[in-house]
């Protein structure tokens, strides 16, 4: 148990800059609070005790605003951050290593028996408001964006985001959130379904906006390869601040 402890101080310290000091993170922290309460709530919910361990996790919750059903498996070195209204599963598996932030929940989609709530792999980030439903798998060091809402499989070291979550990992999607990047804002939470106006519209502006670097990259390297270089041609360069607030409105 003190060996969790030791371990679950060390990655606090590691994850989060707000973190002043040992007895700051044992005094203030609640995530750490219900993991304790948790791993003691599973002991008893293995052993068959099963009213003692929710009653146990039932405290937890009112302490600490985290609800841990006590038969879900939870790794090692995970970090819940805030934490409040947080709530996982029972038959949720939350692998090593992983964090997850206030407001997740790890729920099922069914009411029939045997494993109905996700599972997490080792090294995954759950963003703030994240929903994940059902009996699948966030692979290995996978990203879950704030508030997205993730029904089905995320493979290993991708990123889901948006309302049904859309996975980011082939070439395309990538060249697209890079380029938002650039424009000043990330198409973060834009649905991927093609009849919303407002997806399709930004979807298309970032997609040209992307096509149209590319072809200037194109040209400038023929062009230095002839050996012209016109001091009139630069990177293109994009107001941000006012495409922000464009978006914002």
């Amino acid at each position: 148990m003190f060996r969790h402890l030791r371990e679950d101080l060390n990655c606090i310290r590691e994850r989060d800059p707000a973190a002043r000091g040992t007895f700051e993170i044992l005094t203030c922290y609640p995530g750490l609070h219900a993991l304790a309460l948790h791993r003691l709530a599973h002991a008893c919910w293995q052993q068959g005790l099963l009213w003692l361990g929710r009653w146990i996790s039932h405290w937890g919750r009112f302490l600490t605003g985290i609800e841990i059903h006590p038969g879900a498996k939870i790794g090692r070195r995970v970090f819940i951050d805030h934490g409040m209204g947080v709530v996982i599963g029972e038959t949720a598996d939350v692998g090593d290593d992983c964090t997850i932030y206030q407001g997740v929940t790890l729920g099922g989609t069914s009411l029939g028996t045997g494993k109905r709530h996700p599972t997490l792999a080792r090294g995954v980030v759950v963003g703030a408001g994240a929903k994940i439903l059902g009996p699948f798998t966030v692979g290995e060091n996978a990203r879950v964006g704030s508030n997205a809402v993730v029904v089905r499989e995320v493979p290993p070291g991708a990123t889901a985001m948006g309302i049904p979550a859309r996975i980011i990992q082939d070439t395309t999607a990538q060249v697209r959130e890079a380029q938002a990047a650039k424009l000043g804002f990330s198409a973060y939470a834009v649905t991927q379904a093609r009849d919303d106006p407002l997806s399709v519209a930004l979807h298309s502006l970032i997609d040209h906006s992307a096509e149209q670097a590319q072809k200037i990259d194109a040209i400038m390297a023929a062009l230095d390869r002839l050996g012209v270089c016109p001091e009139s041609i630069g990177e293109a360069s994009f107001d941000a601040r006012r495409l922000n607030e464009l978006v914002d409105n």
